[in-house]
């Protein structure tokens, strides 16, 4: 006996008429309910939000984040019409994608985040310095720190618990150093090396998970450290175990759904705190 509750959009965020807003509705808001899985849509709307409202200035001015349908789109299974005689694949791939980046030049940014949702498995890859062609060491708290040799570390902020399952992970890296190189061909001209001699990936250490349904807030954790307080010291393997306590995700859900009921409330025009399963109108729900 299946009970279907009709959807409600909640928010547009950033509210119209910004471009590229995130729809979040009823039936997204209950992933957050303890258990659950993040889907995309919270965990784009949360990226967003970070970049938006949260982060500093200063971090999202150096980052481009990548949404959570980027490496699904580039790396699915070719169409029928997609040429595949003619066109080698990595072009192939690249093309899919080929216009998400048309108002940016990602090899201008620091660091680049790609979520990827694997098997039911969130996690998160960041591509540090992707513009660097030689290593360069910047002083910083009268330390020595290196920013990149070419590009730096397609890190992946890894929250498996059932064991380290990296048996894709190669040919993951192997797909995004591919994208890399076309989109350097298409933005810059000309060839340049992305390969693993090039490019050094590491798998980093990060606090893990501690149950199997959390890997989509510990992925937005690991991006919202990363952009309070970016990486200085790239001496691979990054160890950052300690770099937020487990206690921080645990308030997460409840976090995201208050920041998603405010913006409900505020994009209402009412600060009223009526409860959503009272409603019955549809008249002021945004379509």
């Amino acid at each position: 006996d299946v009970h279907l509750k009709p959807v409600y959009t909640l928010i547009q965020f950033p509210p119209p008429p910004t471009k590229g807003a995130i729809t979040v509705t009823t039936e997204d808001l209950e992933c957050l309910d303890s258990g659950e899985f993040l889907n995309d849509v919270i965990i784009d709307f949360y990226l967003k939000y970070l970049l938006v409202q949260k982060a500093p200035q200063a971090s999202v001015d150096r980052s481009h984040v990548f949404s959570s349908f980027f490496y699904k789109q580039l790396t699915r299974r070719d169409n029928a019409n997609e040429d595949s005689t003619s066109t080698p694949a990595q072009v192939r791939r690249h093309q899919r994608v080929r216009t998400w980046t048309r108002h940016v030049d990602i090899f201008d940014k620091d660091f680049l985040f790609v979520p990827v949702n694997q098997e039911a498995h969130w996690y998160l890859v960041v591509i540090c310095f992707p513009g660097l062609e030689e290593p360069q060491y910047v002083k910083r708290d009268s330390r020595d720190s290196v920013q990149g040799d070419g590009a730096e570390g397609l890190g992946e902020s890894e929250g498996e618990i059932h064991g380290e399952n990296r048996s894709n992970s190669d040919e993951e890296k192997g797909k995004m150093c591919q994208y890399l190189q076309v989109e350097w061909q298409t933005k810059r001209g000309g060839h340049r090396d992305f390969s693993g001699d090039h490019m050094v990936g590491s798998h980093c250490t990060v606090p893990l998970q501690d149950n199997s349904s959390d890997c989509g807030l510990y992925l937005l954790q690991y991006a919202e450290s990363f952009l309070q307080d970016p990486v200085v010291d790239f001496e691979l393997p990054l160890r950052l175990e300690r770099w937020f306590p487990r206690q921080q995700v645990r308030g997460k859900r409840e976090e995201i759904r208050d920041i998603i009921l405010h913006l409900y409330r505020f994009q209402q025009g009412s600060l009223g705190h009526e409860s959503l399963e009272d409603r019955t109108d549809h008249g002021n729900v945004i379509q």
